[in-house]
């Protein structure tokens, strides 16, 4: 017996690996956008390490020291000692700047790539039975996804995102009755105070991840449980010397998992890799030495979220003052309807979606172009997200683009909000319905998965 046969013998008598051999020919569906999953997993992976090498130079105080570092315009200063780390990491650090920069950009593409990957769920109909409860879990991962990336933003303590950071705590606190204790226990009271970046620091690096981390390995449980989607077949398929039928929803035709797909997740890994890197080496981020340290005197002239909350932006700045009420004692605030309740319907329609979609048990996905109600309502959220993000960005819109207002804007963008979404689902509605039959869900165009496996 050959030494690697020994040694195989030696794992298999202990963790039989035998039986785990079945899971290497696990058919995987050949299909181009599936494979967005596959970038928001590395990218949480590549948020994970260069997360772990900015958090050796990473100090979570607010503490004033003495800056001694590269930046002259600093030199001798008392700054808090979150800012000061950031300028060392940036500015002395060995490839400290580059780091920053892949982190930062491995968190945008975390979250786009996510949502797109939601919004081919959605349209191709991939979330009805039985798969509602891994859409549940997706979409607790967007929302994680984005409170990683807003407790990250305020980690600097610099001028722009300790002011950016402060709209977050005045929402949180605008809860009735429960605010200024989540507001406690958030950000350790009257923001900032000394306890806020260590509290949000430790959400960002240990509480949201190991949220994430769970939320994926239950994800891809689920996913594997209950095999992938795939999109209807031509014809009956010949796959290792047996015949598929074209109807047979009991088996996934498509790559196996060894060698072929995990070939092709090398691909993805390497160019999610090489994206991230010319990214990072090519486009700055934040510049946290232009802005300053957080100053609580004086507030930037440009204030606004990241692109991902844009769209909760646009609704605090179309809600007018008077939309405010009080009920007796309570107080309910236009801050907490347009940054709470109106986010919060909007993640609970996406979260309900799939109850509301009601099917039989379905394995293949289907053709946008036959679901004209879904997909009219798709495109409806689309537009109403696209324009309350432009409402977020209202102030340059009406000032360096239009010349004009934000009250001569404002009541433009709110028309539009509540009437262009509408509009768009009917248009989508009445062009799809003539060619498509709505009682029948699965209809699609058929499009075989790729040959080479098939997974019972």
């Amino acid at each position: 017996m050959s030494r690697s046969q020994r040694l195989y013998d030696w794992f298999d008598s202990r963790l039989d690996v035998e039986q785990a051999q079945g899971f290497l020919g696990k058919a995987f569906p050949a299909e181009d956008s599936f494979l967005l999953g596959e970038v928001a997993l590395f990218c949480f992976l590549f948020l994970v390490l260069s997360g772990v090498f900015l958090g050796f130079f990473y100090e979570p105080s607010i503490s004033d020291v003495e800056y001694e570092g590269s930046v002259a315009e600093f030199q001798g200063e008392e700054m808090p000692e979150a800012f000061v780390s950031v300028l060392h990491i940036t500015y002395t650090v060995p490839f400290g700047m580059f780091i920053r920069r892949l982190h930062h950009w491995a968190a945008h593409l975390f979250v786009a790539s996510i949502g797109l990957h939601m919004l081919r769920v959605f349209f191709t109909g991939a979330y009805r039975n039985p798969r509602e409860p891994n859409w549940v879990v997706g979409t607790a991962l967007a929302v994680l996804a984005m409170g990683a990336a807003y407790t990250g933003y305020a980690l600097p303590f610099d001028e722009f995102a300790a002011t950016a950071t402060s709209i977050g705590y005045n929402l949180t606190v605008s809860v009735p009755l429960v605010g200024d204790f989540f507001g406690e226990i958030v950000f350790g009271g009257q923001f900032p105070t000394s306890a806020t970046i260590p509290r949000l620091y430790f959400l960002h690096v240990l509480i949201i991840p190991a949220a994430i981390a769970v939320g994926l390995a239950v994800h891809m449980a689920i996913l594997i449980r209950q095999k992938h989607t795939e999109a209807p077949r031509d014809d009956d398929v010949e796959v290792g010397g047996r015949t598929v039928d074209r109807d047979d929803d009991s088996v996934i035709v498509g790559l196996p998992a060894v060698p072929n797909q995990t070939a092709v997740s090398a691909v993805v890994f390497f160019l999610t890799a090489a994206t991230l890197s010319m990214l990072a080496g090519f486009l700055p981020v934040h510049n946290v030495a232009e802005y300053g340290p957080n100053d609580p005197a004086s507030t930037p002239n440009l204030i606004m979220p990241d692109w991902f909350l844009m769209w909760v932006y646009g609704f605090l700045k179309l809600l007018p003052k008077w939309f405010s009420f009080s009920v007796g004692s309570i107080h309910v605030s236009t801050e907490f309807i347009g940054g709470i309740v109106l986010p919060g319907l909007v993640f609970a329609a996406v979260l309900a979606w799939p109850f509301i979609d009601r099917t039989e048990a379905i394995h293949f996905t289907a053709d946008p172009l036959s679901r004209p109600r879904q997909t009219a309502v798709g495109v409806a959220a689309v537009a109403f997200i696209m324009i309350a993000s432009i409402a977020g960005m209202n102030n340059i819109l009406a000032a360096q683009v239009l010349g004009t207002t934000t009250d001569v804007v404002n009541p433009i963008l709110t028309a539009a909000l509540l009437g262009v979404p509408p509009l768009f689902a009917a248009i989508t509605y009445f062009l799809l319905r003539d060619g498509a039959s709505e009682g029948s869900d699965e209809g699609a165009t058929p499009a075989a998965g790729g040959g080479g496996g098939a997974d019972d």
